[in-house]
């Protein structure tokens, strides 16, 4: 959860570099938070007899939320694979990129995180 919440702190900070581990744990917490918001939402709808009139306010509410640091940190990520933020805009490439290890050293975003 301290990845997740060290991505939130840095909401808007798209230079440096973020670790493969720090992109992926953002990933898997927001699906995990997702997941456990549809289902509470869902549940106390059905117990209301209301339907998805609140399930869907509250998923657009969080996507909302962590839109720009999903975007930040997967631009921070690009970085940290010697990549300029924009490779984000290419689906498929920018998977591939996600899971390569960082470069070792210094590059020209930053000191190399695993280091640090």
């Amino acid at each position: 959860m301290s990845w997740y919440i060290s991505v939130i702190r840095k909401y808007a900070v798209f230079n440096g570099r973020a670790r493969r581990k720090e992109y992926w744990m953002f990933f898997l917490c927001n699906i995990l938070i997702s997941i456990a918001l549809g289902f509470i939402t869902g549940f106390i709808g059905g117990m209301l007899g209301i339907g998805t009139s609140i399930s869907d306010p509250a998923s657009i509410i969080y996507s909302l939320a962590v839109l720009i640091p999903g975007i930040a940190v997967a631009v921070r990520r690009m970085h940290d694979v010697g990549r300029s933020g924009w490779w984000i805009l290419l689906p498929i490439v920018n998977f591939v990129f996600l899971c390569l290890d960082s470069q070792p050293n210094e590059n020209e975003y930053g000191l190399n995180p695993k280091n640090s």
